[in-house]
Order: C-alpha cells, then structure tokens, then sequence
C-alpha cells in the first residue's frame, strides 16, 4: 500500500513538472506532434491493453498541458470587461468540455467486456410481473407488444402481463372536455377487450399523478411477483428476454437491476433525414454499446425506463419508484445504488422499439431528458449523495453533467464572431500558439474520442447531434434552472411518420445561425486582405467560424424532413412458411418484416387468385416451437419473376390473437437485432471519416437550402 502512494506520488510531481515545465514554441510543436504521430501508431498498429492506458495518457498530458496555458497566459485583462466577460465565458465553456473528457475517461477507458449469455437451464423460476405503461399509444400498436411479452419463454403460471394504461383513467372519464372523456371511455373499453383476448391483467387509477412513476408505483401496489419487468408501449421484447436476464437475480441477492439495450428498428431524425441508419452506428449506441459498460465496471448502470428487470424488495426500500424528477429511471436507481443495492448491464439487445421519428418530436423527447437530469442534479446531487461510492459518484456526476452541453455548445457557436464583426479580443493568442496548443489540443482529443467509441461514434457525429438539440435544449435547461419543479412529464410520440417532405416546424432558427455564420465568414476573408498585420489570427479564428458554418450547414439538413417511403423501416429475416390462396398452399420465405407489414418471396409461376387487395394467409412455426401459427395478410402488390412471386402485404388481424404471430415475425427473434448493430458497427478513422463528413455536410447544405427555397415559393404562391 505504501509503495503504491508513493508511485502515485512521484507520478503525479513528473506529472506537474511536464506540464508546468516553460518550453519554446518551436518545443511546444515538436512535442504535440511527436504524442500525436505516437497515438496514431498504436492506433494503426492495433494495440489495446496497456498500450491503449499508455496512449490515452499521453494524450491526457497534452490535454492538461492545454489547460495549464489556456489559464495562465490566454485570458484578456480583467481590466477590459468586453474582452474579458466572453473570455472567460469561453475559458469555462473549455474547462467543461476538458472536465467531461475526464469524467469519460475514468468510466470507459477500460470498459467491462459484453457479460457471457444467462439463459441457461434453470430450476428456480421467480415469479415476474411484466410492466407495459401506457398514455395515448394505439390499440395495435400495445396489441403487439403485449403479445411479443405474452410469448416470452417462461413458465406461465410464473409470470403475469399488466398493461397500466394512464389514458383511461377515472379522472379523464370524468373530464369536464366532453371529448376527452368521451375519448378516455372508449380507450377503456377497447384495451380491457383487447387485454382480455390477449389473456392480460389491464388495469388503470382513478387519478394521473406523479405521471410515469405514479403508474408503475400502482402497478406494484396490484401485483406480487419478485422481479419485475418494465417495457415501455413501443418496446417489444424478443422470446428470450426473461431467461436471459432473471438468473442474475439468483446470483445476487443485493442486485435491483438488470437493464438491456434499447434497439430501435426505425431511423431518429437524423439518421432518416441523412440516410445513415443503416451504414453508420446509432445515438444510443455510443450510450448503450460503451458507457453503460463503463458504468456497470463500477456498479453505477443505471435504469433507463424500459427493458429492464428490477428486484422488488429493493424497490419497496424506497416506497416504489421516484417521481420528484420527470426521468424517474436514473432517479429510481441513484436512490437504490446509495441504499448499497447492485445493478448490472447485459450488452444485448433483447427488445425492439420506436424511437421518435420527427424533429420536432426528437427535441420534445430530449428536453424532457435533459430537464430530469437537471432535476436530478439539483435535488439529488450525486456527488455529495450518501451511500454512494466515489466511483459511483463520479459516474452520476458524468451522466447529469453532460445535459449541460448546450452552455459551451452556444459560446463555442458564437465565439468567433466576437471577434469577427466586433473586433473583441477573448483569446489572446498568436497564429503559431494556436498550433502549438489549442489545435495539438484538438487533434489529440478526436483521437482520444476515437480510442474509447471507436465503431460506435464516428467523427464529428456527437458534435452534429448536441448542436441539433442545443438550439431548443438551452431555454428548456434554463428554464429548469431558474424553476427545478415547472417541467411536468410529457409523453414522447409514438409511429409517427413523415407523409410529405417539409422542413420542421422548429427549423427556421438553424437557417437563421447559418446566415449569420455565413456573413462571418465573408467579415472574415475581407479583413484578411485588408488587415494583413492580423492574417493570423484572423485566420484561425475564421477558420474555427468555417468549423461550425459546415457543422450548420449539415444540420440544415437534419430539419429538411424527408417523406417516409414505407410506413416503417424493413428487416431482413428468411423465414420459411407457406402461403395459402383460397385454400391451395405454396412453400414460401418471409424475406422482410416491420411494424406494418411483410415481404414474401413465394415459390409458384401461375398464382391465379392473387389480386391486389385479397385476403390471404401464411403459416409457419412459431420460435417456440409449439404448434403451427396462421396470419391473415392483405395483398398490397405483387410482381412475377419466373418461378418466383415477390409478394408485398400488409398484415390484416381478424382477432387481437393474431398479434401473437406479428409479434413473432418482427420481435422474437434476437439475433437479429445484433447482427444489425454488428453490420453498421466499423470505425473509418478520423481523416476518412472527417473527409466524409465533409462530403456529407456539403451535400446537405444544398438540400436544406432547397427545401427552404421550396417552403418560401409555396408561401408566395
């Protein structure tokens, strides 16, 4: 022990001399470019263990080297408050980033590897509730999870669904609005028929208090299983979700939690409106593939809302779920994790679900995030919260501190214009400085980001994302800020879909910022020419303003909403069957599955029945193997091939039964959701990556000013 302290303690001092240690600039460069050509040769070279630890050190030292100068010889004169104001506004908007970078390499530098598969043979069944809350989603829509939850592998008389609906309450059924009384009766009659069919618990209150939270709490309060299961209305579990998850809890008899992956089987926003759903990584991913690892290393994975498995027992030790913040899932677990409970996360997507399709639903989605996060730090304060480790502490610390981004992310916007077009001085810095340091800085933290995501964030793509969300997340967040308790919980949209191409509603202030970065930028070729004294500075500085004109630019394309050219997004699966036309059977494959219907390929020349708009029918063996499935599909087209008939249907129910199969064509099957992610999971570097993004930044500029220009033509006719 007391030679360990004393490694650290010598370290440490090495550490301080380097980074204290006054050096010429020409000395300055030599040692940026000399870690940056090391880091990139391990990169190349494929090195990780040790050698992973011995890069990202190196890159730290750069990294601390940066801030050591940026605070003691970079900050305008206090004596100058219209240089020093935004200066230092600026300095901290820096500081945050360098504490965040900090705070991600403590959770994932060295992340715990995926947990081995559970679903072993077992001969303890708990009993499990399984949770399905519900606002204002559709029948059909809960019509299939509820059934992919039905069909789970498990024994039956061990598990119950419940679906908890706040939509048919007792106090919208009494409504004063006769219409949405009118709408809260019908939406109970028509979920407890459908429970019923389904062979499901439905229940609902008599009032819609502590919204999300108040609801599973009263589910709780009516059920008595050991572990339960909570699946938001859109998330669909595969069959083998509960084996691969509830044996931990035998393990365990202080673990409260084992929370999967969310897997969205359609684009968000971006990933539709720049068509990279199926070539690039997904938001979550970078979240669910590496951080909640980080933060299962140090027993810190935390609940997301949804599939999850929770110890009741731990959650009566708090009287249910928490519900002073609107994201009562990271509230729930920071309060169980300070009682000395223990979560887990299982790196495997075991459910399918929607996640928002419009921008405008995106942004709703997120400022609810971020304002319970807010919540969060501002009546829980992880890092002084009792019961928790440090390790713990830091990591809540990491996961609230983030929703703070869009702060720097606004100064980091308009920075450069201080200087543009009012001649302020908030970085006081030669050309050949800003080489030395802030761009050695900039390069060695890419690579750094590129180390702990690699595949799963590719470069400039989290920079794209918060700056999206920061144009309508900063009033949310400060409006949290000044009123902690105001947000109320709001329940994101559900199946939306895009039926005409059209700029988002919320869209016009990215082209306002576009404009006034483009404007900029001709400030600042014309006062390289007539300013020559100052070309240096002036260049750096416009060259950074160019840096988020091309990062606007991109974004013009992200609010440019494309219509939807299927109802939902399609899946490869291969899965025999047979086709029924009027009762004559030809053998036949599912080629393609999604929310709304399927594609078949059928063996058979002369199918003389079909006709667009018939009834007809597929069957096929269901993945648990017990008897045979029957779905009713309607013909939406048809197109011969030789042998072969490519058959494109809608799925038609005739019972809320029926549901069983849809929910086994799209949901049950796991693996396939993993060889997704695997498909669009590779890292092209930082300078590929960059010249891609750049190609891709152009090519949206064009097309969001095109869509403007199509907006303003409509108006005028």
């Amino acid at each position: 022990m007391a030679r360990n302290i004393i490694l650290w303690a010598v370290i440490s001092v090495l550490m301080i001399v380097v980074i204290t240690l006054p050096v010429s600039l020409q000395a300055q460069l030599i040692c940026s470019l000399s870690v940056v050509a090391f880091m990139a040769l391990i990169k190349v070279l494929k090195a990780g263990g040790k050698w992973r630890l011995i890069a990202l050190a190196f890159g730290t030292s750069i990294v601390l080297r940066y801030v050591y100068w940026r605070t003691t010889e970079t900050l305008p004169p206090i004596n100058q408050p219209e240089n020093f104001i935004p200066g230092l506004l600026l300095y901290l908007a820096e500081m945050y980033s360098v504490m965040m970078l900090a705070l991600s390499l403590f959770i994932v530098a060295m992340p715990l590897p995926s947990r081995s598969s559970h679903a072993r043979d077992r001969k303890h069944f708990p009993t499990v509730d399984v949770f399905v809350p519900t606002y204002n989603e559709d029948a059909a829509l809960l019509a299939n999870t509820l059934a992919a939850a039905k069909a789970m592998d498990y024994p039956q008389d061990k598990v119950q669904i419940w679906l908890l609906d706040d939509g048919g309450t007792l106090q919208k059924q009494h409504s004063s609005n006769i219409r949405d009384a009118e709408a809260a009766v019908t939406r109970n009659r028509e979920l407890t028929q459908l429970c019923e069919e389904l062979g499901v618990n439905y229940l609902t209150r008599e009032r819609n208090e502590h919204a999300k939270a108040g609801n599973l709490n009263n589910g709780l309060k009516h059920s008595q299983g050991e572990l339960v299961a909570v699946f938001d209305a859109d998330h669909a579990p595969a069959h083998d979700f509960l084996m691969e998850t509830v044996g931990y809890f035998e393990d365990d008899p202080k673990l409260f939690l084992v929370q999967t992956p969310h897997f969205f089987i359609n684009p968000d926003p971006l990933e539709r409106n720049l068509q990279t759903f199926e070539s690039m990584p997904s938001e979550n991913e970078m979240f669910y593939g590496i951080i909640q690892r980080g933060l299962d290393k140090w027993n810190a994975a935390f609940f997301c809302g949804s599939a999850a498995v929770l110890n009741r027992k731990a959650l009566e030790t708090t009287d249910g779920f928490s519900g002073i913040s609107i994201t009562e899932d990271c509230e729930t677990a920071l309060a169980l994790h300070s009682q000395g409970w223990n979560s887990i996360y299982i790196d495997k997507p075991l459910i399918a679900g929607l996640q928002p399709a419009t921008f405008a639903s995106f942004i709703g989605q997120r400022s609810r995030w971020a304002q319970g996060m807010m919540q969060i730090l501002r009546f829980r304060f992880p890092l002084f919260k009792r019961g928790l480790s440090l390790p713990q502490r830091l990591c809540y610390m990491s996961s609230t501190l983030f929703w703070l981004f869009p702060f720097p992310r606004t100064i980091f916007l308009f920075a450069p214009l201080f200087y543009l077009l009012f001649d302020l001085e908030i970085f006081t810095a030669s050309g050949g400085e800003f080489l030395g340091y802030t761009f050695a800085y900039m390069i060695v933290n890419l690579m750094m980001q590129n180390y702990l995501y690699g595949s799963f964030r590719w470069p400039w793509i989290s920079e794209l994302y918060e700056y999206i969300q920061t144009v309508h997340l900063l009033p949310a967040v400060i409006s949290v800020m000044l009123n902690p308790r105001k947000p109320t919980f709001k329940v994101t949209a559900k199946d939306e879909s895009v039926s005409v191409s059209r700029l988002s509603e919320i869209g016009r202030p990215f082209f306002v910022i576009f404009a006034a970065l483009f404007v900029a930028l001709l400030v600042a070729a014309y006062r390289v020419y007539t300013e020559p004294y100052n070309a240096d500075v002036t260049l750096v500085v416009g060259g950074w303003n160019l840096f988020n004109l091309i990062m606007a630019g991109c974004a013009l394309g992200v609010v440019s909403e494309r219509k939807d050219r299927a109802s939902s997004r399609r899946f490869k699966i291969n899965r025999r069957c047979e086709f029924g036309v009027d009762d004559t059977w030809y053998p036949a494959s599912v080629e393609d599955v999604s929310a709304g219907g399927a594609r078949l390929q059928v063996f058979g020349r002369n199918i003389l029945a079909l006709k667009e708009g018939n009834t007809v029918h597929i069957r096929f063996t269901p993945h648990n193997g017990e008897g045979t499935a029957l779905l009713p599909l309607a013909v939406r087209n048809f197109q011969v091939t030789g042998d072969i008939t490519a058959v494109g249907c809608q799925y038609a129910p005739a019972s809320a039964l029926d549901h069983r199969w849809i929910a086994d064509l799209i949901f049950a099957n796991s693996s396939q959701w993993e060889e997704f992610q695997r498909a669009r999971r590779r890292n092209p570097g930082l300078f590929r990556g960059t010249i891609w993004f750049l190609g891709l930044s152009m090519y949206q500029t064009s097309r969001g000013l095109v869509y403007l220009f199509r907006g303003l033509n409509r108006k005028a006719a």
